[in-house]
């Protein structure tokens, strides 16, 4: 039995906004044709998510909705700008076998180095970017045995790639 994981950055996220808060910042309109493009991917390839975990923020929760995944989603406070080590306990405690985390980086790209045996040959993997999506597969029942490094990747794509530009 294998387990699957669908790692999101959230999409493009506007800067001349009138937000209270970095958490209160909402997706510019780049990010908005980016967030639905990474979700119809995600459809067109049959990779949707049993359940979405992400982080609080409203740049995330737009990313979530603009999607359109059809997937019950829990927002968590932990998540907003989360290390990899908050990541990896987080995802440890999911019980669906195939789990979108949405999230912020630089935790989320250390997560992702950290979560897979080789990375994709993929110019932006290090970087991870707004939308950056990563579909890794792990042989393991449930995702309380996860461990570092034993993510083989199956999919890596920008929303750049998908949106044509």
């Amino acid at each position: 039995m294998t387990c699957t994981l669908i790692l999101t950055r959230h999409a493009k996220s506007a800067w001349d906004t009138s937000a209270p808060s970095d958490h209160a910042r909402p997706l510019n309109n780049r990010g908005r044709h980016s967030a639905a493009a990474v979700g119809t991917w995600l459809r067109e390839i049959g990779m949707i998510p049993d359940q979405v975990i992400s982080s609080s923020a409203q740049r995330t929760r737009e990313t979530c909705d603009l999607m359109e995944l059809g997937a019950p989603a829990v927002f968590i406070e932990r998540l907003y700008h989360a290390s990899a080590e908050i990541l990896f306990q987080v995802l440890r405690e999911a019980e669906h076998k195939r789990v979108l985390i949405l999230g912020h980086n630089p935790g989320l790209a250390a997560f992702a180095h950290s979560i897979v045996r080789h990375p994709p040959d993929h110019s932006r993997f290090d970087d991870f970017p707004t939308g950056a999506t990563l579909i890794a597969r792990f042989d393991i029942d449930r995702w309380a045995d996860l461990t570092w490094s034993s993510g083989k990747v199956a999919e890596f794509t920008v929303p750049r790639e998908l949106l044509g530009a």
